[in-house]
């Protein structure tokens, strides 16, 4: 035996599981979607939709497996918040959870997916009770959202090809719970590259109408 396969075979061996915390807006409330256990650890309880990583496939791709398993989505853009290892995190075995967040348009899930899952949208808001570490990977995925919310640009993934400042602005306040000054915000925008300005009018939105934007991806 080679000095450095006993180097490994003298160290503990851990479980490593992928936790996908999954946002989407409806009717201007930001929803995460969750699913109620029915087997232990933590039967009964609600939690993020999760699993382990493969033999075969690196951390990030064991993520978008599951993203895509539960709603129908492929390459979808997600970010990773974090490692969790507390040693008591899972009952059922020493599990080490890499956490990722995806905010996805509801409109472009697949619901049939959702459903066979057993998974639910629930209010960020009016959370049940959950099981393991769930609440602090909720919170510090909506911690880091928010904060990159348009520098990741986040926002312009969930708004049609062209928009108005208004419904940016409306997008933006549902995902960080805050209202915004709109004049402030604007110039935020202006800011940002990659936005721009269009010669089009929405005139379904105001009387007046709205100058129309759309982004650019950089």
């Amino acid at each position: 035996m080679t000095t450095q396969n006993h180097a490994y075979s003298s160290v503990p061996k851990f479980h490593v599981g992928v936790d996908c915390i999954i946002f989407a807006v409806n009717h201007d409330r930001l929803n995460v979607l969750l699913v109620k256990r029915d087997f232990e650890p933590e039967k009964g309880k609600w939690s993020l939709i999760g699993g382990f990583v493969g033999n075969n496939e690196s951390v990030d791709e064991a993520a978008q497996r599951v993203l895509r398993d539960l709603t129908g989505l492929d390459n979808v853009f997600i970010r990773q918040i974090g490692a969790f290892g507390e040693i008591d995190r899972d009952p059922g075995a020493r599990v080490i959870s890499v956490a990722y967040f995806a905010l996805l348009n509801m409109q472009d899930v697949d619901m049939g997916e959702v459903n066979a899952h057993k998974a639910v949208w629930v209010d960020v808001d009016d959370l049940p009770e959950l099981g393991f570490d769930h609440p602090l990977m909720i919170r510090q995925a909506l911690s880091v959202m928010r904060r990159k919310i348009l520098a990741d640009a986040l926002a312009f993934n969930l708004l049609p090809e062209f928009f108005t400042l208004t419904q940016l602005q409306t997008l933006v306040e549902t995902v960080t719970g805050k209202e915004l000054d709109k004049r402030n915000f604007r110039k935020r925008i202006a800011e940002i590259p990659g936005v721009e300005q269009t010669d089009l009018i929405d005139k379904e939105s105001s009387k007046r109408g709205a100058r129309l934007y759309h982004y650019i991806q950089n």
